[in-house]
């Protein structure tokens, strides 16, 4: 259950992210399609039925629909497998840029004109990087 922090979040956004978390939980509860959507029309209706009440009313049915959502939420909820909680959150492995510098010559040729940039890109470093910390000893380098 979120809490609404005044000033942060308008009164709007709040809606459409409670609409969008109980659209969520009704599709963890109805497996087939035109159960949950016969459901999702129902909630749908009920949100636009409050459409235009005046203020302290929204408030308070937003209350009320935070803690309804909270009270019927699915045990076990669905969660897609890329975000947050899913099977396969930050599976994917990003390597390193220095790895390019392994690659074999072969390789690099099948990419001339993204490896003669990078080149490029690498001396525009190291100019930088002198003009910024200065060059290194001859005797750290050595070591």
């Amino acid at each position: 259950m979120s809490i609404p922090v005044p000033g942060i979040t308008t009164h709007a956004r709040q809606v459409c992210s409670l609409y969008k978390r109980a659209l969520r939980n009704l599709e963890s509860w109805y497996d087939e399609r035109y159960i949950f959507r016969y459901r999702a029309v129902l909630l749908r209706q009920r949100f636009e039925e409050n459409r235009c009440v005046d203020m302290a009313t929204a408030v308070s049915l937003l209350k009320q629909g935070e803690q309804e959502v909270f009270e019927t939420q699915h045990y076990q909820p669905r969660k897609f497998p890329g975000s947050p909680g899913g099977c396969a959150y930050e599976r994917e492995v990003i390597p390193p840029d220095w790895v390019l510098d392994y690659w074999h010559p072969l390789e690099k040729a099948q990419y001339p004109e993204y490896f003669a940039k990078r080149e490029q890109r690498k001396k525009e470093f190291v100019a930088w990087w002198e003009k910024q910390y200065g060059k290194p000893k001859a005797e750290d380098l050595h070591h």
